[in-house]
């Protein structure tokens, strides 16, 4: 029982009330990581984009409140690098028709590393 205690004066430490959503990152923030996830994508020639990805869709998960419970993602760059290389060797050989769907493989993926 005490653990439990502990757990919700954490809870309202952080502000959160029963039911409340927000998102509390920066502009600062998201600029900065755009510029780095651009910059390293663009001296890889691409091959790191799947990292630039991973690191802007962490920080906005990251940053977001629903219910007063906060989101995290666990997915790696390495996972998304293997499902990208994949997805693209498929676009390849359906000549093109594959990519239609890219999206809703890639919010699959999200979806599925996203958690409370």
């Amino acid at each position: 029982m005490i653990l439990g205690t502990a757990i919700n004066l954490n809870v309202n430490v952080q502000g959160a009330e029963a039911g409340e959503s927000y998102f509390d990152g920066g502009l600062a923030q998201y600029i900065g990581w755009c510029i780095l996830g651009s910059i390293v994508t663009f001296i890889t020639i691409g091959i790191c984009y799947p990292w630039a990805h991973v690191v802007l869709y962490r920080w906005k998960v990251e940053h977001t409140v629903i219910n007063g419970r906060r989101l995290r993602f666990d997915g790696t760059a390495v996972q998304l690098f293997g499902n990208w290389v994949k997805w693209w060797l498929l676009s390849v050989i359906t000549l093109g028709i594959y990519s239609f769907w890219l999206y809703i493989k890639l919010e699959q993926w999200r979806a599925k590393h996203t958690h409370f």
